[in-house]
């Protein structure tokens, strides 16, 4: 920020702050998350427990936590973006060594009072850490070939610690959201059409080296893409759980079949219908228009947050609260392709909708970041 900016403009201050507060993002925040409860409350069969209660809970340490960091200014987060890019990575790497096994995947850190996922710290650490690069970085330099290597490094070491685990929906999520960061700080488009390229020549070695000793993807996942491409070849085994999920939206017709009356996830058809397929009972129970609700619910949340990047005059908040926003966008945008049969099952979570310790706390910090730079913007 300039001179001029802090010596001018006003930026508030102590109490003046509360004010500030960007109250539109906060209602739909606990507008969705209420949505969640109510999910959660529905597939427990009319009960908070094992599943509302715990997130509720959740909900509000997260709340709490987001209100604290918004009342910090974005330069302190700035500067410690570094060192909490480098913190999540550690933790990554301590899931290597003293990961907790779950599901088929190791993803997760006993640290005694909570499990632990340190690839959802790091979508957002990353795009702190390339939001404060790009601050520091002069613009005529952005395109320049050897400064485009640090943010390549900055996002593909997490990206592969994250494959290892495997998570190959979470390491998606991380490359987009720091691709995007990359694309919005001017970055030449001839280096996308390159990355392109490569990435058509990574999928093109992902069949083409199947069943070999040199295949990339584990079994299960060359399974999911066999699945997303034909589910009714395998309506039992891996096409089960995406066959259960269309059946469920379908049910739901346009109104749905009432609160707590779906068929799907009450008799236990819907699997995994707490976390990534919580969707699909939204869908059975509220039908067409409860699912066009929530997804207007969060592009009202996308709209609002980008009208605080908009409004943002310095470069490291309008860089991360952009990238902030697309890995929200992507977020919610993967879950649901993936539930609708658009995309292969990956295992993404719908954001503060799905049963989650890591990813609700997560997602209200990013807030809590998105609110510290509306608060903190010279006026």
């Amino acid at each position: 920020m300039s001179y001029l900016d802090y010596s001018v403009r006003r930026i508030p201050t102590g109490f003046q702050r509360l004010a500030y507060i960007n109250l539109p993002i906060i209602v739909i925040l606990i507008t969705i998350a209420t949505i969640g409860f109510m999910m959660l409350f529905s597939v427990a069969g009319g009960s908070t427990e094992p599943w509302a209660k715990v997130q509720m809970t959740r909900f509000c340490i997260g709340f709490a936590m987001m209100l604290i960091i918004a009342f910090i200014p974005i330069w302190f987060w700035r500067n410690i973006s570094g060192l909490a890019f480098f913190i999540s990575l550690f933790l990554l790497l301590m899931v290597e060594f003293f990961g907790v096994s779950g599901m088929g995947a190791v993803r997760w850190l006993d640290l005694g009072f909570m499990r632990l996922q340190p690839s959802e710290l790091v979508k957002v650490t990353v795009i702190m850490f390339l939001a404060s690069y790009y601050d520091w970085l002069p613009r005529n330099k952005v395109s320049n070939v050897v400064w485009i290597i640090v943010p390549l490094l900055i996002i593909l070491l997490p990206v592969f610690l994250v494959v290892r685990q495997p998570d190959l929906g979470t390491a998606l999520l991380i490359l987009l959201g720091g691709l995007s960061i990359m694309f919005i700080a001017g970055v030449s488009w001839f280096y996308f059409a390159i990355s392109g390229l490569g990435v058509f020549t990574f999928l093109f070695s992902i069949f083409y080296f199947r069943g070999t000793e040199f295949q990339f993807l584990k079994d299960y996942q060359y399974r999911r893409i066999d699945t997303f491409l034909d589910p009714a070849s395998d309506p039992l085994g891996a096409g089960y759980h995406i066959t259960q999920s269309k059946i469920a939206l379908g049910s739901g017709g346009f109104s749905g079949r009432g609160f707590m009356q779906g068929t799907q996830s009450r008799l236990n058809f819907l699997p995994e219908k707490h976390t990534d397929f919580i969707f699909t009972t939204l869908a059975e129970e509220f039908g067409f228009i409860g699912g066009i609700s929530l997804l207007g619910l969060y592009f009202l949340l996308i709209i609002f947050c980008g009208l605080v990047a908009l409004a943002c005059r310095d470069r490291y908040s309008g860089l991360v609260v952009s990238g902030i926003t697309m890995t929200f966008f992507l977020y919610f945008a993967v879950n649901m392709a993936m539930v609708m049969g658009l995309a292969p099952v990956v295992g993404v979570p719908l954001p503060l909708v799905s049963y989650g310790g890591s990813a609700m706390f997560v997602l209200m910090i990013a807030f809590g970041i998105i609110q510290s730079a509306d608060i903190h913007r010279a006026r």
